[in-house]
C-alpha cells in the first residue's frame, strides 16, 4: 500500500496523493476576484489557493465534477487542464473544454488508469428539478487493490444519491465531501451539502475518514468550516474529520 495524503488548497480543490497518483479535485487556483456572467449570479472569490498551480506541478489525473461554474473550475484551473492531464468529468465538459484530454461519462461508467478503477457516480447540484438551471455534475469513487477506497462527492446535494453510492461501495474508507450549502438567488435551496447533510452522508457511507471541501473562500457559500465541524460534533462523529490546514500535506 502506498502512502495516501491530501493537501487542501481551498474551496473545492485538493491534491490527493493516492495509489501513486497525483490527483486534483475541481481545480481553482485564481487569486480573489469576482466572476460576472450575464446569465448567472456574480460569484465572488475571497481567498487564493494554499499553493499555486506552478508549485503543484504536473498532475496525473483531474477529477472535475462539472465545468460551468467558476467556483469549481476557474481560469487557472482551465490552464491546468489545457496542459493535458487526463480529466474525468461530464459529457458537457468533454465537448466544451479544449485540449482533448477531458473525457465525459454517464453515471456508473468507469475509467481505468493503469490498475486503478475510477467509477463516475451520480450527483445532483441542488434540489430535485434544478438540473436545467445548474447543469449536470458527477462524483467519483476510486478503487485499487490494497488501497483505501475513496469517494469524491463533487457538488452533490442529494443524500438519496449518497445512499445509492454507499450501497454499491460499502467499503469507502476516505470521503472528500463538498459542502458549504452554496446558494444563489435563482434557486431557493442549497446547491451542495449542508453541514448537517454532510454528517448524515458520512454515516450513510459507513463512517469513513472525512475531508471537508467547498466550505470556504466564496461568498455564495452559506455555511463554513466551523458549521461543518459543529454538525459532525452534534452527530458525535468529530473523530472522522481530517484536519487539513491550508496548503499543508496531511497523510491519511
Amino acid at each position: 500500500m502506498s502512502t495516501t495524503a491530501v493537501t487542501y488548497l481551498g474551496g473545492p480543490t485538493a491534491l490527493l496523493e493516492w495509489a501513486g497518483l497525483k490527483i486534483i479535485t475541481d481545480p481553482t487556483f485564481d487569486p480573489p476576484q469576482s466572476y460576472s456572467d450575464p446569465d448567472e449570479t456574480t460569484l465572488v472569490k475571497t481567498a487564493g489557493p494554499g499553493l499555486s498551480r506552478d508549485t503543484i506541478g504536473p498532475v496525473d489525473l483531474v477529477l472535475l465534477s462539472h465545468h460551468g461554474h467558476k467556483d469549481n473550475l476557474d481560469w487557472e484551473g482551465l490552464e491546468l487542464i489545457a496542459q493535458g492531464p487526463l480529466t474525468l468529468s461530464t459529457h458537457e465538459a468533454a465537448s466544451e473544454l479544449w485540449g482533448g484530454s477531458v473525457v465525459g461519462f454517464d453515471d456508473w461508467e468507469q475509467q481505468h488508469v493503469g490498475d486503478v478503477t475510477v467509477t463516475i457516480v451520480p450527483a445532483l447540484h441542488g434540489p430535485p428539478g434544478s438540473l436545467p438551471l445548474v447543469g449536470p455534475v458527477v462524483g467519483f469513487v476510486l478503487e485499487r487493490h490494497g488501497e483505501p477506497t475513496v469517494y469524491v462527492s463533487g457538488d452533490n446535494a442529494s443524500l438519496a444519491l449518497v445512499e445509492q453510492i454507499a450501497s454499491r461501495f460499502p467499503q469507502i474508507e476516505i470521503a472528500l465531501l463538498f459542502a458549504g450549502a452554496a446558494r444563489v438567488p435563482e434557486i431557493d435551496a442549497a446547491l451542495t451539502l449542508t453541514s448537517s447533510d454532510a454528517a448524515a452522508a458520512a454515516t450513510l457511507l459507513g463512517n469513513p475518514r472525512v475531508v471537508a471541501l467547498h466550505v470556504e473562500d466564496w461568498e455564495h457559500f452559506s455555511e463554513n468550516r466551523t458549521d461543518f465541524e459543529s454538525a459532525f460534533a452534534a452527530s458525535g462523529i468529530s473523530g472522522l474529520l481530517v484536519a487539513t490546514p491550508r496548503g499543508e500535506r496531511v497523510e491519511l
